[in-house]
């Protein structure tokens, strides 16, 4: 976007602090701001009928939820702090004038919906077409690369809002990673170890249509 647009946002916008637990956003409501993730986690969640499932957990530097903003339209999901976290909170007005006035900027914003869109199609394909099993193998192998490729895991939440992430209970959580001590995997606590990756791959089976290159 310009530099003057830029501004105009930021001169706009908010940082604040919250706490671990601290509801941000409920689903039904219309959007107030466009929040941003500076520092902390954020899980997006949904409730119905007294079940609640997390649909997402995002980090630095992520937006939700662009599309309820730009289109004016009710959260479709609720959001909490996982951790003690910052968050930039831009007008949602302010970001819908612009989007309307900034070619560059409605180009971005565009592409990021498309990302997401891209994103929610793969998850849909994880859920629909793998077993609990297979889903937490490739997760494991994810997020083994996002910390560094070292084989040992450190749990970013806690196992009942990961087991509600891949889209079952915290009992079939602990019995698939009881089954995957045959594939290379060993859990302790809030640590998960690798100790054979091309056992857990075969296992795993990931596909860069489901789980990108």
């Amino acid at each position: 976007m310009t530099d003057a647009h830029f501004d105009a946002l930021m001169n706009a916008a908010l940082l604040q602090k919250f706490p671990h637990g601290t509801v941000l956003i409920r689903e039904g409501e219309l959007p107030d701001f466009l929040h941003i993730i500076v520092e902390g986690s954020v899980e997006l969640y949904a409730e119905w009928d007294e079940r609640e499932v997390t649909l997402d957990i995002l980090r630095p530097i992520s937006t939700f939820i662009l599309a309820a903003v730009i289109r004016d339209e009710v959260y479709l999901k609720s959001a909490r702090s996982l951790t003690p976290s910052r968050i930039l909170m831009i007008p949602a007005e302010a970001v819908r004038d612009v989007f309307g006035r900034d070619a560059a900027f409605a180009r971005a914003i565009v592409n990021e919906l498309a990302i997401r869109y891209r994103s929610v199609v793969r998850s849909l394909k994880d859920h629909k077409l793998r077993t609990s099993a297979e889903r937490l193998a490739n997760w494991i192998l994810e997020v083994d690369r996002q910390q560094g490729g070292s084989g040992r895991i450190v749990l970013p939440h806690d196992k009942r809002t990961l087991a509600s992430r891949l889209g079952m209970t915290p009992e079939n959580l602990s019995r698939n990673l009881a089954s995957l001590s045959e594939h290379g995997v060993v859990g302790s606590g809030r640590e998960i170890i690798v100790t054979n990756r091309d056992a857990l791959q075969r296992r795993a089976k990931p596909d860069p249509l489901i789980d990108g290159s």
